[in-house]
């Protein structure tokens, strides 16, 4: 057992220490809250034997191992670094940083403190992106594929009323791409590598980050393009296709079923696999099992990954001006 402790009191920390203990993986020793309210509030819930209000002293416990991040973007960078100093591992849920310099700081500051460091992209660790990735060779020469991840946040009712919630806020690291976007971009660059050219076409909102776009990704022989927004829904599918025939995929966090369709007979073959309710499970099986074994290949890819999409989205941004104040 792993001793975890977590940063931030949102639906998503929670669902983390859901999947966590179901995972039978971890044991929860520690959460932090800026307020000590909530802190003792999250404590209690799950039987932590510790809360902090203070990072500094919660980076220096003994007891703690793995830390799990989910903070407001722009804050990511800052508290992994305290951690990783002090010689814990981290998770540190996406988008993991604002920037490229800041992720290779980050990388090189575990590297020399002995400890890990991961960004929590769920969708990547469940069965189905393992089956999908094995079986892409039936689809045959790839020509297309269009992975929408779009569904309207409630925050854009505060945002429309005229506030700033961080999610849509430049100040917080917020934006449609690095929040939803960042889903089916994993996608593509675990199953195709990473892409020759990257064209991005937002929409910009009045506090300078994308509400909502389209992120065409150049490959040999074929275009990604990545629908992604948080201020529209979609029903639409993801879509890959090839000479052969083309994956259906019901969604693209998680990757919820796979249907494959043969172009010449027109047959539909179901190839996925039924996902755990709670899917994060997935992720926090694969991280312990990396930490346990110091696999440290299975580890490089996935960092290898985390480097190559924040290259993408950092260029995306740069095409549009979307401008972090971290950055500034």
């Amino acid at each position: 057992m792993i001793n975890l402790a977590t940063v931030g009191t949102g639906w998503i920390t929670e669902s983390f220490i859901q999947a966590a203990s179901l995972s039978k993986q971890y044991n929860l020793v520690g959460v932090y809250s800026r307020t000590e309210e909530k802190a003792k509030q999250l404590a209690d819930q799950y039987e932590s034997t510790h809360y902090f209000t203070d990072i500094e002293e919660m980076a220096k416990s003994e007891e703690i191992e793995v830390v799990y991040i989910a903070s407001p973007n722009s804050v990511h960078y800052e508290q992994a670094l305290t951690f990783l100093k002090n010689k814990k591992h981290v998770i540190c849920e996406k988008p993991i940083f604002s920037n490229t310099a800041e992720l290779e700081m980050a990388y090189q500051t575990a590297e020399e403190n002995g400890v890990y460091l991961f960004e929590a992209i769920r969708n990547i660790h469940a069965p189905n992106f393992h089956i999908l990735k094995e079986k892409l060779p039936m689809a045959g020469k790839l020509r297309s594929a269009v992975l929408p991840y779009m569904k309207y946040s409630s925050r854009y009712d505060q945002f429309l009323q005229g506030e700033e919630p961080n999610i849509f806020s430049a100040k917080f690291s917020g934006g449609a791409l690095v929040d939803l976007g960042v889903y089916p971009l994993y996608v593509a660059v675990g199953l195709f590598g990473e892409p020759k050219k990257v064209s991005y076409h937002p929409v910009i909102l009045s506090s300078g980050v994308d509400g909502s776009g389209t992120l065409l990704l150049d490959y040999d022989g074929f275009v990604c393009t990545i629908l992604c927004s948080k201020i529209v829904d979609s029903i639409l599918p993801c879509e890959i296709h090839g000479e052969k025939g083309t994956f259906l995929l019901g969604d693209a966090a998680p990757i919820s079923d796979i249907t494959f369709m043969d172009s010449h007979t027109k047959e539909r073959q179901t190839i996925g696999v039924d996902l755990e309710e709670q899917n994060m499970i997935y992720e926090c099986i694969n991280i312990a099992k990396i930490i346990a074994d110091e696999n440290n290949q299975e580890y490089e890819r996935l960092k290898e990954w985390s480097k190559i999409v924040l290259r993408i989205t950092e260029e995306a941004r740069k095409q549009n001006n979307i401008v972090f104040a971290v950055e500034k």
